[in-house]
């Protein structure tokens, strides 16, 4: 028993080791030049829009962004949840203002959505970098499919009950374990489910799952901290620039109609898939030729 709990502790001590070598390695590349600054500003401009359009957090462009600029996959997905807290509060303001959120449902959503996030940061520092490569592409396929084949109405609510209440929840846990484990705020998972599933309308659905998003958002990156797994300052220069044009992608969202913002939004994530898939074929191969070699 002894030997077993002291091999546990050593498997623990090399996990960390290795998370921080991740996290210096992360800092370096991230350096404060004015190339990163220019990258994230731009990127946090890009994710505001999408956020207030889609009603996502952001995630899907912030993590493949942050590993392009030399984070860790892990680290960037860590970072990205701690971005998408302004994001999300921005975009909240917005819907909500125009009558387009759910709040009974936002919080039967976060009730499950917490202990999701918990779980899913506690998978996030212990998974492979290869495994979590392909958990978002699979993710990204879902999403695809979805958008494709699926279109809201601008005119439904959810009609709520007992039963309505216990599956949000459910769905809750579902999504918050998703956005701790890819660095996503969950929206891409959240809307479409809230359309399909509770027949809300599309703005509804946006609206509901930003808000939903914010505190998954803090919580789930206190958890992150903890673990050194976020760049804080990062983190705050995509937020804070995602904040400021996150009205502009809600306007957005209200001047087109459902199909078309369906398809807007398959179109950019099909883009993103390919990438998606081609990093994670590359980080296989590498894989399997380190095997072989060894």
């Amino acid at each position: 028993m002894c030997d077993e709990g002291e091999t546990a502790d050593q498997a623990d001590a090399v996990r960390t080791e290795s998370q921080k070598m991740e996290s210096r390695a992360g800092e370096t590349a991230l350096d404060g030049s004015a190339r990163s600054i220019i990258v994230l500003i731009v990127v946090g401009m890009l994710v505001g829009v999408l956020s207030g359009m889609f009603g996502i957090g952001g995630g899907t462009v912030i993590v493949p962004a942050l590993v392009w600029l030399g984070l860790s996959q892990r680290n960037a997905a860590a970072t990205s949840t701690l971005a998408i807290v302004p994001t999300s509060i921005s975009g909240v303001i917005s819907y909500a203002t125009g009558g387009h959120v759910d709040w009974l449902a936002a919080a039967l959503l976060f009730c499950g959505m917490f202990i999701g996030g918990q779980i899913g940061s506690w998978l996030l520092s212990r998974l492979p970098e290869l495994v979590l490569r392909w958990i978002f592409v699979a993710f990204l396929v879902f999403v695809v499919i979805n958008q494709v084949s699926f279109v809201p109405s601008r005119d439904h609510q959810i009609a709520m009950s007992v039963t309505t209440g216990i599956c949000l929840a459910l769905l809750g846990v579902i999504i918050g374990t998703l956005a701790g484990l890819l660095g996503i705020g969950g929206g891409a998972l959240a809307v479409p489910s809230l359309s399909m599933l509770f027949g809300a309308s599309d703005l509804v659905a946006r609206g509901t799952s930003l808000l939903a998003m914010f505190p998954n958002s803090i919580t789930t990156s206190a958890a992150n901290l903890k673990r050194r797994l976020a760049h804080v300052k990062t983190a705050l220069i995509i937020g804070v620039t995602a904040a400021a044009t996150a009205p502009l992608g809600t306007w957005i969202a209200g001047e087109v109609s459902p199909r078309v913002g369906a398809i807007m939004f398959a179109c950019y994530l099909c883009v993103l898939l390919v990438r998606s898939v081609f990093v994670a074929v590359k980080a296989t191969r590498s894989a399997h030729t380190g095997q072989v070699s060894a």
